[in-house]
């Protein structure tokens, strides 16, 4: 049997388990101000991941059309922070 670090053993744990989409909807949560910036994330209402789709709410029009426009941007992003193809679609509203 191969020896496992505790961190290879909790990832390992984490891919096999539901938990996982949880624990990154709470990262998405803590990186959205540092990814996107402070005003963008002042403005967000809301953002939560459900499968693979990253939904985003805000009532500043302005900001949803900007938003529209990143959203290719803001997978590569949020992927890079998780350090895995999470996210694959984006709806805001």
């Amino acid at each position: 049997m191969a020896e496992l670090s505790l961190q290879e053993a909790m990832q390992d744990f984490l891919k096999r388990s539901k938990l996982k989409s949880g624990i990154q909807a709470v990262q998405i949560e803590e990186i959205w101000e540092r990814m996107m910036g402070v005003t963008i994330a002042k403005y967000t209402d809301s953002i939560k991941i459900i499968g693979q789709t990253l939904y985003i709410s805000s009532t500043v029009a302005p900001l949803k059309n900007e938003l529209l426009y990143q959203k290719d941007v803001i997978i590569e992003r949020v992927n890079k922070e998780l350090g895995e193809n999470v996210i694959n679609k984006i709806v805001i509203k």
